[in-house]
């Protein structure tokens, strides 16, 4: 009886540490593979919890935001912000991500994701920040009851170099690994949805299998190198017949984020919005671009 107390208690106080507003969860408590036991590198913000951008990334983790209660809705969206692989801008491509998913009901997973163009960086995109992402999926479904979070209803977004990782995990995801003595590694790492906002990568680099995830995609026309990517996964996935929705604005340049702008691309929350109301992903009243 006594055991079953203190564990009780243990449980109630895990669970009350990772509702916290941006606690921080380590993808691989013990050391992710393939990654340096050595001091990460952040530049600091306003909150000493939430820095303003990370420049060398060693223990790959999730942020977590959790909306309240009486407005959560059971989705989810793990956010990988951008940076040219090579720092993430984590403030105004992951916090404010966040932020604006909370005010909509979803609960947000800012992904802090090895960097592989970061000064003296062994990573790689394709092994270390794709293994990144699928870990930060399988945990966010391995932990979906504790975050009250519906687990055919997580997705993953991305912003320029973070658009390419959803790109990817958008189509190199598995089933899980059913023999795993890890529980998180049995776990699927296919996102339910994709959004992947002016995406950065190489032609040849991505391959759209039939059984992808219905995907939204926003850049401008102005941002040339990454609307033509942006344009070619569009025809990618509607040669595979993947349900998908595209939006190119006229201008708007390079990391526009959500933030507010005299140019119509500042509405392009909207849209997503609708999208996702469309998917029975959001209530199509609930929360505000804002």
């Amino acid at each position: 009886m006594v055991s079953r107390i203190i564990c009780g208690f243990v449980l109630a106080c895990g669970l009350a540490l990772a509702a916290e507003r941006g606690e921080e969860v380590r993808l691989w408590p013990d050391g992710a593979p393939g990654a340096e036991s050595a001091p990460e590198v952040s530049e600091a913000s306003g909150n000493p919890k939430l820095p303003k951008r990370f420049t060398v990334v060693h223990y790959p983790s999730i942020f977590v935001f959790l909306p309240p209660k009486e407005s959560a809705n059971g989705a989810a969206v793990v956010v990988a912000p951008g940076g040219g692989h090579s720092q993430l801008v984590i403030d105004k491509e992951g916090w404010e991500i966040a932020d604006w998913l909370n005010k909509n009901g979803i609960a947000a997973f800012v992904l802090k994701y090895r960097l592989a163009r970061a000064a003296g960086s062994h990573y790689t995109v394709q092994e270390h920040a794709l293994s990144d992402a699928a870990r930060a999926l399988r945990t966010v479904r391995q932990r979906a009851k504790e975050w009250g979070v519906d687990s055919s209803r997580i997705g993953f977004m991305g912003f320029s170099a973070g658009g390419e990782v959803a790109a990817l995990i958008g189509t190199r995801f598995d089933a899980g690994n059913d023999s795993a003595s890890d529980a998180i590694e049995r776990a699927s790492s296919r996102p339910d949805f994709a959004i992947v906002v002016y995406p950065g990568f190489r032609p040849g680099t991505i391959t759209v299998p039939k059984d992808a995830p219905p995907m939204f995609l926003v850049c401008s026309d102005d941002d040339r190198s990454h609307v033509v990517t942006t344009v070619n996964l569009y025809l990618d996935l509607e040669k595979q017949g993947v349900s998908s929705e595209m939006h190119i604005y006229a201008s708007g340049g390079h990391g526009f984020g959500m933030r507010e702008s005299p140019l119509p691309v500042s509405s392009w929350p909207d849209r997503l919005k609708q999208w996702m109301a469309d998917r029975k992903l959001v209530n199509s009243t609930a929360g505000s671009k804002e």
